[in-house]
């Protein structure tokens, strides 16, 4: 398609033409059999033929998406890699540090539906392009803010999640577009990836440059520039998809967007949809709390250990925790993201509900390994860092599970709209406030006590311990969501396939009853 970014600057959805390619190779031209677990599918020829893009262009695409994610996730939790240096330069306390991740996050959470309503109906490449250039702009710009200027650091923080809604919600669907079924399972676990490991490397490279530079500064300058090289590597090689036809047989109407109030009506139906939500939602919980708080909580339980001068007012604080549980994150975050896809792929052979139960197995696991890290802290960091290891290696199975869920049962017209309310739910309930609760339970805690270095230890220790909690309760979402999901990923599928229609508010028809005419939906009819 030579025409493909030619379109004008978001005057349309895609780029590419939306209309069902007659006589598409390795497309079905009928249902075949509807009580098949997975329609036929389109062989590598097929969805050429309907994307308009090479296998190779569509994985580079996929590796430009990725790119940029792992660098959202990797200035996210730069702050967190240099957050003793942030306490000091601005004299905060815990539930201070804790608002920086919430002022973002409540940012994001907001930003996210515009831009899922945005993303279903206009051209998605340059929404993702001018969000990330925004992102990149402000992060630099927060690097220069002067000691008496705390809440300015604030205002930066949120003005971020300009950049990360606008790519978070709409980047999944690109990729649901170019690929179907195991090979999108794949494609996304490759996308998920870069969540742990940009997380792992935002430790990493904030730490390292803050002491490579003597100025925890430097960390917040070096993400900007990569965010210019995302801007154009978007620009000049993606190329959109027609959305949902690569899910379409090739004699199937066209999928055209509906309503916002609509589509957020079919989402508050769609019990999978909200289940899965709100399991995914006590994972953000958790990795959100951990992700700020673990590197202060290691370096204040190598302080009670002896082994730790500790951080005193007007000293840089030096430790190398930030580094090793960057490692970690890294680490655990490949292993428990593949991990989590192989299983779920292997089982599903068998098991159609094999996706939410894997999430389940997951958090359930993971709760006592976290609980055991924080109750061994004070006697042993090795024994920590060995049961944090496996505690985040299971909260790690979920990332990609949980975005295939959501794309399998939710139609393609409807997908940004979906990423966009189950990143709003997950991060209001989750991470948007974990943070700031478990910084502003410890200070609680440190007033109640004696003031000194094991009081402010066991403040965040107590406080931290919350998260084995949310975790079990994240399990049982997913319990919940195994039991409907069949019958929400075939009504997805035959919605798609053109064979199932929603009814709307006028279509029902007259059917008599105890001597009288009723009007009832023409779904609770049978034929």
């Amino acid at each position: 398609m030579a025409g493909a970014d030619t379109a004008p600057f978001l005057s349309q959805a895609d780029d590419t033409d939306d209309r069902p390619v007659p006589g598409t190779a390795g497309l079905p031209s009928s249902l075949g059999n509807t009580k098949s677990e997975h329609p036929e599918v389109p062989d590598r020829e097929g969805l050429q033929r309907i994307t308009g893009l090479s296998a190779g262009r569509s994985a580079l695409i996929v590796a430009v998406l990725c790119y940029i994610n792992l660098l959202n996730y990797m200035d996210r939790f730069t702050v967190a890699g240099v957050l003793p240096d942030i306490e000091q330069f601005f004299d905060i306390g815990d539930s201070s540090s804790g608002l920086i991740q919430t002022v973002f996050i409540s940012s994001y959470m907001v930003l996210a539906p515009v831009f899922g309503y945005l993303g279903d109906r206009y051209n998605r490449k340059y929404l993702m392009c001018g969000g990330i250039a925004f992102w990149s702009l402000v992060t630099l710009g927060s690097s220069f803010i002067p000691r008496e200027r705390f809440w300015l650091l604030l205002l930066t923080r949120g003005l971020v999640g300009v950049g990360e809604a606008s790519y978070s919600t709409i980047a999944p669907t690109l990729i649901a577009d170019l690929f179907v079924a195991d090979q999108r399972s794949r494609m996304l676990s490759v996308f998920y990836f870069a969540i742990p490991v940009g997380s792992g490397l935002g430790y990493i490279a904030g730490s390292k440059v803050k002491d490579m530079a003597g100025d925890w500064h430097w960390a917040l300058r070096v993400t900007p520039g990569l965010g210019v090289v995302a801007v154009l590597l978007l620009f000049l090689v993606v190329r959109e998809p027609p959305r949902g036809a690569v899910e379409r047989h090739s004699d199937s109407p066209p999928l055209t967007p509906t309503s916002w109030w609509a589509d957020l009506r079919a989402l508050a139906r769609n019990p999978s949809f909200i289940l899965s939500s709100l399991g995914f939602t006590a994972v953000a919980f958790v990795t959100g709390s951990l992700a700020l708080w673990a590197p202060a909580f290691l370096l204040r339980s190598r302080v009670v250990l002896g082994e730790t001068p500790p951080c005193l007012p007007g000293d840089s604080c030096s430790s190398s925790d930030s580094l090793i549980f960057g490692l970690i994150t890294c680490l655990t975050g490949v292993l428990g993201v593949g991990l989590g896809v192989e299983i779920s792929r292997r089982l599903r052979r068998t098991n159609p509900r094999a996706d939410p139960l894997v999430c389940a197995a997951g958090l359930l696991g993971s709760a006592p390994f976290l609980f055991l890290a924080l109750a061994c802290a004070r006697g042993s960091i090795v024994a920590t860092y060995i049961f944090i290891f496996v505690g985040e290696t299971l909260l790690s199975m979920n990332w990609a599970i949980v975005a295939d869920i959501l794309l399998y049962v939710v139609i393609p017209t409807r997908r940004s709209t979906a990423e966009a309310f189950q990143i709003v739910l997950s991060h209001l309930l989750g991470d948007a406030g974990s943070p700031y609760l478990i910084g502003l339970i410890s200070d609680r805690l440190r007033r109640a006590w004696p003031p000194s270095f094991l009081s402010e230890f066991r403040a965040l220790q107590f406080s931290l311990m919350l998260c084995a909690f949310v975790g079990a309760l994240g399990g049982a979402a997913f319990l919940g969501t195994a039991m409907v999901i069949e019958g929400d990923r075939r009504r997805a599928q035959l919605h798609v396939q053109g064979l199932l229609h929603e009814a709307g508010p006028d279509d029902r028809i007259v059917v008599p009853q105890r001597g009288r005419s009723t009007r009832v939906p023409v779904s609770s009819v049978l034929i």
